[in-house]
C-alpha cells in the first residue's frame, strides 16, 4: 500500500483574504486521498464560511477553544494527536507573533504549543507587513523552533501593491508536504539504533559507579530517527524519561548489558551512541552491603568499549557508525582522537564544562567531525529536539547519498 495516501493534515486557516484559497488546497489533498481535519480561526470565518470547508472535507469543522458539546474531548490535544502534520494555511502576521511568543490564545495556538508533529506555516500578508523586522524576529523564532516555512510567493496582492507576502499557490503548498512525507518514506528502508543514558557499575547491591547523563539527547535523537521513518531501536541505561512513541526501546543497566543488546540488534544502518557508558567497573563486586570498617579498596577494571567494538567489526558495522564525545577541553584535539581510534564516521562532541548545555540540561550546542573532513560543522545552542532534527536531516541525507 503506498504510505502517501491516507496522510492525516492538519489544516488550520487564518483570516485574511487568501484564505479562500485554502478552499482550493483542502480540494487538491482530498484528491490526493489525505485526510484533512480543520481549524477555523475567527478572522478566517470573516472570509469562509465553516459549511464550504466542511463540505469539501467531509469533516466537521473546529472553532472553539472550548466547544460544549467536545470538551471531554479536549480538541487541542486529541487534534494534535491525530495529525500527521500541521499546516497553517495561510497564516496570518498576527498568528505569526502569536506562535512565536508560545501564546495560546485559541484553538489554532493551542494545537500548535501542544503538539508533538511537523508545524508548516503558509505565510499570507502585505509586502510591508512580510518585511517588517518584527515579523522576520518571530520567523526566526519559529524557525529555530522547528517550524517549516512555505513560501510566500511574489506577486501583486489583494490590496493592489506588488512584492513578497503573496499566498503561494496550493498546487506548491501541496508539493511541498508530499516531498516532505515522501522523504519520511524512503526513511522506511533504514534500520537505526540509539544508545543513550548512562550506566550502573555495581560495587556492592546499594552501591554503583555512574556519571550525570540524563540521556535526553539520545531520546531526542531516537524520537526523530522514528518520526522520520527510521525503523528505531533505543536501547537505554537508567533514565527519568519516558520512551519516545513507537520506538523499540531496550533497558539496560551495565555497560555488559548494553553491549550484548547491541549486539543483538545490529546489524543496522546507523548506529548513534549517545550513552554515557561507564569508563571503568568493578572487578568483583561485593554480593553483600560492604561496611565501612570493612573497606580498604576497590579493584577497578574498564568496561566493553561498545563504539570501538561495533566500528571496527565489518559483519556487524552499520554504514554510519556516530559517536558522542563529551568534553571539556581541547575539544577538537579530542574528538579528533576518538574519530580516529574508534574508526567512527562522525563524531558529535559537545562542550560539558559549559553548564547551560550537555549533562541534564534542555538545550546543547554540538560540533560534528567527520571523518576524512578537516575542521568541522556547528550546530549552534538550541534545544535538545532541534538539535536532534538538525541531526536527524544530516544522517537522512548521508545515508541517501551512499546508498
Amino acid at each position: 500500500m503506498n504510505n502517501l495516501v491516507n496522510k492525516k493534515i492538519l489544516l488550520v486557516i487564518c483570516g485574511g483574504i487568501a484564505a479562500y484559497k485554502s478552499l482550493e488546497l483542502i480540494r487538491i489533498f482530498k484528491k490526493n486521498n489525505y485526510q484533512v481535519k480543520t481549524i477555523l480561526s475567527k478572522g478566517a470565518m470573516e472570509f469562509i464560511t465553516p459549511l464550504s470547508v466542511s463540505s469539501l472535507s467531509n469533516e466537521k469543522v473546529y472553532t472553539d477553544l472550548f466547544d460544549f458539546k467536545n470538551e471531554a474531548e479536549m480538541d487541542h490535544i486529541s487534534l494534535s494527536r491525530w495529525a500527521d502534520i500541521v499546516l497553517f494555511a495561510p497564516v496570518t502576521a498576527n498568528k505569526i507573533a502569536q506562535l512565536s511568543y508560545g501564546l495560546a490564545e485559541d484553538l489554532a495556538t493551542t494545537v500548535a504549543l501542544a503538539s508533538d508533529k511537523q508545524i508548516f506555516l503558509a505565510p499570507a500578508m502585505n509586502v510591508r507587513m512580510w518585511e517588517n523586522k518584527l515579523t522576520k524576529l518571530n520567523l526566526e523564532k519559529l524557525i529555530d523552533s522547528g517550524y517549516k516555512i512555505i513560501g510566500p510567493d511574489i506577486g501583486e496582492m489583494a490590496c493592489g501593491e506588488f512584492g513578497s507576502g503573496k499566498f503561494s499557490d496550493p498546487m506548491q503548498i501541496f508539493s511541498v508536504i508530499k516531498n516532505y512525507f515522501k522523504n519520511i518514506e524512503k526513511n522506511n528502508k533504514f534500520k537505526a539504533l540509539v544508545t543513550a543514558g548512562p550506566t550502573r557499575e555495581y560495587i556492592d547491591p546499594v552501591r554503583f559507579i555512574t556519571n550525570k547523563s540524563s540521556g535526553k539527547q539520545g531520546y531526542a535523537i531516537a524520537d526523530q530517527l522514528q518520526k522520520n521513518g527510521f525503523e528505531t531501536t533505543l536501547i537505554s541505561g537508567p533514565t527519568n524519561l519516558k520512551p519516545p512513541d513507537d520506538v523499540k526501546f531496550i533497558y539496560v543497566d551495565s555497560a555488559e548489558e548494553m553491549y550484548k543488546k547491541t549486539i543483538e540488534v545490529l546489524p543496522v544502518d546507523v548506529a548513534i551512541f549517545s550513552a554515557a557508558v561507564a569508563d571503568f567497573k568493578v572487578k568483583v563486586p561485593y554480593l553483600k552491603k560492604i561496611k565501612k570498617e570493612n573497606f580498604e579498596s576497590l579493584e577497578l577494571g574498564k568496561t566493553r568499549d561498545i563504539l570501538d567494538y561495533t566500528s571496527k567489526h565489518n559483519e556487524l558495522r552499520p554504514k554510519l557508525v556516530i559517536g558522542f564525545a563529551a568534553e571539556t577541553e581541547s575539544i577538537e584535539k579530542n574528538s579528533k582522537k576518538k574519530l580516529n581510534e574508534k574508526n567512527c564516521d562522525w563524531i558529535i562532541a559537545n562542550d560539558v564544562s559549559n553548564t547551560e548545555i550537555g549533562f541534564d540540561s534542555d538545550y546543547n550546542e554540538v560540533q560534528i567531525f567527520r571523518k576524512n573532513k578537516s575542521g568541522s560543522e556547528n550546530i549552534s545552542l538550541n534545544t535538545k529536539e532541534i538539535i536532534a532534527k538538525e541531526l536527524v536531516v544530516r544522517i537522512s541525507n548521508e545515508l541517501k547519498a551512499n546508498g
